[in-house]
């Protein structure tokens, strides 16, 4: 498969410099236009200005690209949804298809780990849904960590998802989880989440310490290194929880399954009501 490595990406790589792995389904599906494009330049010269090479992941015209040049980014940024959403499952029938894809977490790992990229930095993966144990509803984010040796850096899981059932499948996994300067995994919005964290990590030598001891053994899994929301900007997790509770009531619904000719479907939905 023909990979096509950005010039500045592919010239750090050679000489062992640092690159940094992102996703752009945050792009098209996670922000409107401008905004998003403001965020994805804002991110990248983050990376920069720390001495590292950002490398933005996308399917352009049927081709893999990691890293992406300002006009390429535009866009992403204003093709907005009409750039499918791609995981792991979706890669080969975007590129088959000669179509555009904005890489999940998933996909994003899949690629970098592909040239040698071993970081990637995200905002909140994927995990088990909350009722997962009914719906089977479990993101590929889970088990591509679980198969591929890429450090990823987030926040945490998204709130709305079920945080102690996602550290369960990631043990499961034999998945590494780290928390940065906290015994506590963090919840997305905010810093704490009531779940303990078999690793912490104290300095980004700390980090680089496991992330080589992985690569040195081979587990061949990848390292989620969770860091917390800076105090400033974060907001309670009671009113986190209490808004999606609330939301979780007034729509009133849960999926309702169905074993139809062996398999299990969903055939509608039913009040919790009832």
């Amino acid at each position: 498969m023909s990979i096509v490595v950005a010039s500045e990406v592919a010239t750090a790589l050679a000489s062992r410099g640092a690159v940094v792995a992102l996703e752009s389904t945050i792009i098209c599906h996670g922000m409107p236009y401008p905004k998003n494009l403001q965020m994805a330049m804002e991110v990248e010269a983050i990376i920069r200005d720390n001495g590292a090479i950002p490398a933005t992941i996308a399917v352009l015209d049927g081709v893999p690209h990691v890293g992406l040049n300002n006009e390429q980014l535009k866009r992403l940024a204003i093709s907005g949804r009409q750039f499918q959403k791609t995981a792991r499952r979706d890669i080969v029938h975007v590129i088959a298809s000669g179509g555009n894809g904005a890489t999940t977490v998933s996909a994003t790992m899949f690629f970098a780990h592909k040239v040698g990229i071993p970081v990637f930095v995200t905002g909140g993966i994927g995990g088990v849904h909350r009722h997962g144990e009914q719906t089977m509803d479990v993101s590929s984010d889970l088990t591509e960590l679980g198969k591929t040796p890429v450090a990823v850096v987030s926040a945490g899981v998204k709130s709305i998802l079920d945080i102690p059932r996602t550290l369960e499948y990631l043990e499961t996994e034999g998945v590494t989880v780290a928390a940065y300067r906290t015994n506590e995994f963090p919840a997305f919005f905010t810093e704490i989440s009531g779940c303990q964290v078999p690793c912490r990590v104290d300095s980004p030598e700390e980090c680089a310490k496991i992330i080589y001891a992985n690569k040195n053994l081979r587990l061949g899994s990848g390292i989620l290194i969770a860091v917390p929301i800076p105090k400033q900007h974060a907001t309670s997790g009671k009113i986190i929880e209490s808004a999606i509770q609330t939301a979780l009531k007034e729509a009133g619904y849960s999926q309702h399954l169905h074993f139809w000719n062996g398999k299990i479907r969903v055939v509608g939905l039913r009040s919790r009501m009832e």
